[in-house]
């Protein structure tokens, strides 16, 4: 009998109305580069479990990375539980659910059996590939995480899932007129999918295209947002106005828009768990719920959000499968108490190239990295974030310069508004300890940016 299956037996002795419990075993291998070397290499091996316990509709958990220890921390949470508040619309924990079939591409064993040494090759080819006589410095990360998850609850669901992921960044550094940097970024769920030399590559190129930049004007512009810069803004201002709880809430910028259209015709946000290599990709949610490929977006039309158990019960509806217990840099964890997510927030891809973009812009910039994106006032959708690397100033549909720093302030539901063009080299990123997303580069008409 495992760890978990002891864990419920005993939660059954205590007579305890309904008990989950979740484990992970996790292998997390990190290469840390500074000054264009590895700095350093470590494996860490974790087990920690996670119960969640209901009893008279009274919801208390624990957490503990000592198998030995569930069982009396199950106890004293039990004993404790008489001083918290019943949650009258809890329902119950689900029964065993039935999966579809497996997914492709989201648990690699030569991904899972990766040595320190191979990993730190694979570092090593991300380093090879910026290396440049205009670049001075680089410094990044590789992450590697194996992971088997199980989850199960006294109404008998017992489900397991094995995952791999691997993720890498590396930042170039330069020096012209004034300090510049470019950012490489790749993250799959297999060896196969993983390309470290683009990584390299990709980061060189926005360094070396970013020396000597130039001041623009404040002003409005037509930008062009590259993958990595229109998935932070996803995962940190676009993803929580879709979450059930915030649209119930009343704190979604889009509460009173159900149905209604807030989005460019061309453009249909996804959430996709079952694509391929895609990091936040499963068969089934932190809650045993089975998941499903649902449209939040269709052709500019707001018509779905997502939820999990907690939340749907709250309001008298069926979860959307969305519970996420997210791990730390990749996968899942033990957390004994969900939150609902998104698992793949993915744009629909367009037909146009960013080339063509570019030609078709008579006053614009791309923008490649954002940083510090926050919403400023998330109920109307208001944002802030500050572009300081990967600028290219485009005049006449031609890119003139590398640009300098810029702060761009402006409101979620007009840049949805004002997309005129989504293009077609879509992408996997991920920021740390973010949200996952799939995107591609989506240019947007009259955003106003001020110079810092």
């Amino acid at each position: 009998m495992t760890a978990l299956e002891k864990a419920l037996e005993y939660s059954r002795k205590l007579n305890i109305d309904e008990c989950e419990i979740v484990s992970t075993i996790r292998k997390v291998t990190t290469v840390r580069i500074t000054d264009s070397e590895i700095f350093e290499l470590k494996q860490n091996f974790e087990k920690s479990y996670g119960a969640r316990i209901i009893h008279d509709k009274k919801i208390t958990s624990v957490q503990t990375s000592n198998e030995e220890e569930i069982q009396k921390a199950i106890e004293n949470s039990l004993k404790n539980i008489s001083s918290l508040k019943p949650r009258d619309f809890w329902k119950s924990l689900p029964t065993n659910p039935k999966l579809n079939k497996p997914l492709d591409g989201v648990y690699d064993k030569n991904l899972e059996n990766v040595s320190g040494s191979k990993a730190a090759d694979i570092a090593q080819t991300m380093i090879n590939s910026a290396l440049d006589s205009k670049i001075f410095a680089i410094s990044g990360s590789l992450n590697i995480v194996s992971e088997t998850f199980e989850i199960g609850n006294s109404n008998g669901l017992s489900l397991m899932d094995r995952g791999t992921y691997v993720s890498g960044v590396i930042n170039a550094d330069s020096f012209g007129e004034s300090e510049v940097s470019g950012l490489g970024q790749g993250c799959s769920r297999t060896l196969e999918g993983f390309f470290p030399e683009k990584i390299g590559e990709d980061a060189k190129i926005m360094c070396k295209e970013s020396i000597n930049p130039k001041s623009c004007q404040s002003g409005k512009y037509s930008i062009i947002f590259e993958p990595y810069s229109m998935g932070e803004i996803l995962a940190f201002v676009g993803a929580p106005n879709f979450n059930f709880k915030t649209f119930v809430e009343k704190k979604s910028c889009f509460s009173n828009k159900i149905n209604e259209k807030i989005a460019n015709d061309d453009f249909s946000l996804i959430d996709n768990p079952h694509i391929s290599q895609g990091i936040g990709s499963k068969p089934f949610d932190d809650e045993g719920i089975p998941t499903k490929i649902k449209t939040l977006i269709d052709r500019g039309e707001f018509v779905k959000t997502y939820s999990n158990l907690f939340d749907s019960f709250k309001e008298d509806v069926a979860s959307t499968g969305n519970a996420i217990r997210p791990g730390s840099p990749m996968g899942r964890s033990s957390e004994p108490i969900p939150s609902s997510g998104p698992h793949n927030l993915e744009i629909k891809s367009g037909d146009t190239t960013k080339e063509e973009m570019i030609k078709n812009t008579k006053h614009g910039i791309v923008v490649g990295r954002l940083w510090y994106t926050y919403a400023v006032n998330p109920i109307i959708g208001d944002f802030s974030c500050t572009a300081r690397s990967g600028i290219r100033l485009i005049e006449n549909g031609e890119i003139v310069n590398p640009g300098k720093p810029v702060r761009i302030i402006h409101n979620f539901p007009k840049l949805l508004k004002n997309i005129s063009s989504i293009g077609k080299d879509k992408k996997n990123v991920i920021q740390w300890a973010s949200l996952p997303s799939i995107t591609p580069s989506i240019k947007v008409e009259g955003i106003h940016v001020d110079v810092i």
